[in-house]
């Protein structure tokens, strides 16, 4: 069972024991990769949805920073909740030990050797990630190991 037909099946089941806050959120992902495939004109791959998802977690981690800088913690732990909720659905995430070891597994493999092939590693390391690390994540560990 693909990401999406597991969304679609815990929205389901959100909606039978009257979960709102599982619904709600669950609705939202699905409306975001549904609108992608409408953009794309095809169904989207385990990676593209996968993307989607940390596109979604992080947005609301953003808008936890903005709760909690405009003193409005229950909108915080509401959105919490809903981050906890997708998280369910994205691979485990890769420790900083792993990802940096995957980095260094590609620099080798490229023989890169400076800042300048950041691009050229990152381009080759975002496949082997698959959701289990942000791209932010994965260019400060290469960046780190160029320099």
């Amino acid at each position: 069972m693909n990401i999406k037909e597991q969304l679609e099946t815990a929205l389901k089941d959100a909606m039978r024991s009257g979960d709102d806050v599982r619904k709600r959120t669950l609705r939202m992902a699905l409306s975001a990769i549904k609108l992608a495939e409408v953009d794309k004109g095809a169904v989207l791959d385990e990676g593209v949805v996968l993307s989607i998802l940390q596109k979604e977690v992080k947005t609301r981690q953003e808008s936890i920073v903005e709760a909690q800088k405009a003193n409005r913690p229950a909108l915080a732990a509401d959105t919490q909740a809903e981050i906890e909720v997708l998280q369910i659905f994205l691979p485990k995430q890769l420790s900083p030990e792993e990802l940096e070891t995957l980095a260094r597994q590609v620099i080798g493999e490229l023989s890169a050797a400076g800042p300048v092939q950041v691009g050229a590693v990152m381009k080759a390391l975002m496949p082997r990630l698959q959701g289990r690390a942000t791209g932010d994540q994965a260019s400060q560990v290469v960046r780190k190991l160029l320099q």
